[in-house]
């Protein structure tokens, strides 16, 4: 029997319709079921650095040469920044259980980063810390969506609803959730990349849109530290990104008109999309919701829908025998 590590990394939403970039939420659906990516590592000093495999739902989804596929890239700089600490990293051999589909909107490279990061920072006695392991994550999932925004890192690292800082050395900073909302969490089998989704986008704004967010913005934040549910549920408007990439997503406005005619505070997209969520806090309304896209905005096999909590956990490792 070999030691290995076995970390997991949730799905997360984004943005959170109010929080472009600055707020994130890590999904646990009430089922009970994994959602998110799983990395195991285990020493293999017959081979040179690392060997990558990948297994799961969407590994088809994944490039076919391993070293292509950012859990490599992640050994990779983790290996460059133990030897900046005068460290050697082990040869190992590193499983992806790929979960989450790719440019879903549910944080599915961030779930990989993630997961990569802390299992081979567990077998290596935690050498990086805290601080890092995130900086290091970060830069990861920057190479893919083009620039370092931790609205995914962090709440999949952290677990929880997170605020992103980025001030004074703090990179995120937990605010607390409504426990009694019910999330449903919908990918429709739909591809929307990152980069697609921000050129989209103006490259200005309209002054009044500006004071809008900034407003709404801060409002929510207050309205969690206040423990004011009506008052957060009122900032959940989107200003800023989704009136201009809900034409990427085929059917989101149906989508949306629904949800409100069943009484959910909101609906919105779900990081740069395809995925969307509804927030709900009556549950039989929640699955109705859920059945309803199952029928009505899932667009192949690949789709599915959960009912979720957030996840205040985060990613998690543990020691297993393979």
């Amino acid at each position: 029997m070999t030691k290995a590590y076995r970390a997991y990394a949730p799905a997360s939403a984004a943005n959170l319709s109010v929080g472009f970039d600055l707020l994130g939420a890590a999904l646990r659906p009430i089922s009970g079921q994994p959602l998110g990516d799983f990395v195991t590592v285990s020493e293999n000093p017959a081979c040179n650095g690392c060997q990558v495999t990948t297994k799961g739902k969407f590994v088809h989804k994944l490039p076919s040469d391993p070293r292509k596929n950012i859990v490599f890239d992640a050994y990779v700089a983790y290996k460059k920044a133990l030897e900046a600490q005068g460290k050697k990293a082990l040869n190992l051999s590193i499983v992806l259980e790929k979960n989450l589909p790719v440019c879903s909107g549910l944080g599915s490279s961030a779930a990989s980063v993630v997961a990569a990061v802390v299992a081979l920072d567990a077998i290596h006695g935690n050498a990086l810390g805290e601080d890092g392991k995130i900086k290091l994550m970060g830069e990861l999932e920057g190479k893919i969506s083009g620039s370092i925004h931790y609205d995914n890192v962090a709440p999949c690292y952290y677990g929880g609803l997170q605020l992103i800082i980025g001030e004074h050395g703090v990179i995120s900073q937990s605010l607390e959730p409504f426990k009694n909302w019910y999330w449903v969490s919908c990918f429709p089998g739909i591809k929307v990349s990152t980069a697609a989704a921000r050129s989209i986008l103006p490259a200005q704004y309209r002054r009044q849109d500006v004071i809008t967010y900034g407003r709404h913005l801060a409002t929510f934040v207050h309205a969690c530290h206040a423990h004011n549910e009506k008052l957060a549920a009122a900032c959940l408007v989107d200003v800023i990104a989704e009136p201009y990439r809900a034409q990427l997503i085929p059917g989101f406005d149906l989508a949306r008109s629904y949800g409100a005619a069943l009484g959910a505070l909101a609906t919105g997209i779900s990081g740069s999309g395809s995925s969307i969520f509804s927030i709900f806090t009556d549950k039989d309304d929640a699955f109705e919701m859920k059945e309803w896209l199952e029928r009505n905005f899932i667009a192949n096999e690949d789709g599915f829908a959960h009912v979720c909590f957030i996840d205040e956990k985060g990613s998690t490792v543990e020691e297993v025998e393979i």
